[in-house]
């Protein structure tokens, strides 16, 4: 489909953006001596730009625009919910009709003892919830020294300051005095890079085991939680070898930690399943979404618990956290048609049957 957009010319938005817009990772002065890209148009799988020019959008935004461009269905869904609620916070023991309905459809999608979703966002804020969470977790069952979060070297889980802590990226620790206390880390499964001639499968549980001997360092009593993608994005698509997850599995399992899978990148169909958790076989004890939730056509991100998690924090009185856009009335209607689209287009089963075999 073709599109005339009315626009200032390129040169001047340029100028403009140069001078009053801040870009996220990027060096702004050089970028202003550049000259940004501006995208004006997207439809489907493509992107246009300002001067016209068309680009295949193979990273789907930020591997987040899970069924495409141009999707009326949910543009006339914000419309219609806009109209009739625009806003309205989940504090002062309120709910809404689009929150609940979303809410009990995720509870639906998601392995069956996650039943329960606290709202955020972004991945980035629902990564700082977790913090928050299973640290209140282990306070509330009597074991307040539990509240070390052991993550990855090179993981990246948001850009907060609690998200880039949980991340393990050095350049964004070098920055804004990062990490938090409380934070620690093991070694990346990235075979490929780091594997050298080691067996795979080998390797895999050698850096599983590293969690292992991770929790024997601090001590149990003073570890919370484990997080990790199932596959690493950012990091740069690090499938880990088959022996690692269910390694991992088994340390937590064993050692009363709680497991945390990021799933804002894996989730939504983007690994052939539901959720990343399903293709390597996690079972969770907290889940993180995000990206593909909206297929990124209006920002929202969560936590979804489990109901050991749910009812520990449901009843230790009230759990000082939340987000002003926690449990959006737009943003939950939003969700839920997109939920829709990828349900009733087979789109999963796309990826699972068609789309993986061929790549």
């Amino acid at each position: 489909m073709n599109k005339i957009i009315n626009h200032l010319p390129t040169a001047e938005l340029q100028e403009l953006d140069a001078a009053h817009h801040m870009h996220p990772f990027t060096d702004n002065d050089a970028l202003a001596k550049k000259g940004v890209r501006i995208i004006t148009y997207a439809d489907g799988v493509t992107l246009t730009d300002s001067e016209g020019m068309q680009y295949l959008d193979g990273m789907a935004g930020l591997w987040c625009v899970n069924i495409g461009y141009g999707r009326k269905e949910l543009a006339d869904v914000a419309a219609r919910q806009m109209q009739q609620l625009p806003y309205y916070n989940t504090f002062f023991q309120t709910s809404h009709v689009p929150v609940i309905a979303l809410s009990a459809k995720l509870a639906e999608l998601a392995p069956e003892h996650l039943n329960s979703v606290f709202y955020a966002s972004s991945g980035s804020e629902a990564n700082d919830t977790n913090i928050r969470m299973v640290r209140h977790y282990w306070a509330s069952k009597g074991k307040p020294n539990k509240k070390t979060i052991i993550s990855r070297h090179n993981a990246y889980h948001g850009s907060t300051l609690g998200g880039a802590s949980l991340g393990g990226m050095a350049g964004m620790h070098a920055q804004g005095g990062l990490p938090i206390p409380d934070i620690d880390y093991i070694d990346q499964p990235h075979w490929y890079d780091e594997g050298g001639d080691t067996d795979p499968a080998q390797f895999g549980l050698e850096r599983a085991r590293q969690l292992e001997a991770k929790i024997a360092e601090l001590g149990e009593d003073n570890v919370a939680a484990f997080i990790a993608e199932p596959i690493q994005g950012a990091g740069g698509i690090i499938i880990p070898p088959a022996t690692y997850w269910p390694e991992i599995q088994r340390i937590c399992d064993a050692h009363e930690i709680l497991l945390i899978a990021d799933e804002v990148i894996c989730g939504f169909g983007r690994t052939g399943n539901w959720f990343g958790s399903d293709t390597l076989g996690i079972k969770p004890d907290i889940m993180t979404i995000a990206k593909g939730l909206s297929s990124g056509y209006i920002p929202i991100g969560g936590s979804i618990v489990s109901d050991e998690i749910a009812k520990v924090i449901g009843a230790s009185g009230d759990f000082n956290h939340g987000y002003t856009y926690s449990g959006h009335p737009v943003a939950a209607a939003v969700a839920l048609e997109n939920l829709r689209i990828i349900e009733e287009e087979n789109i999963i089963g796309h990826v699972r049957d068609v789309a993986a075999p061929y790549f």
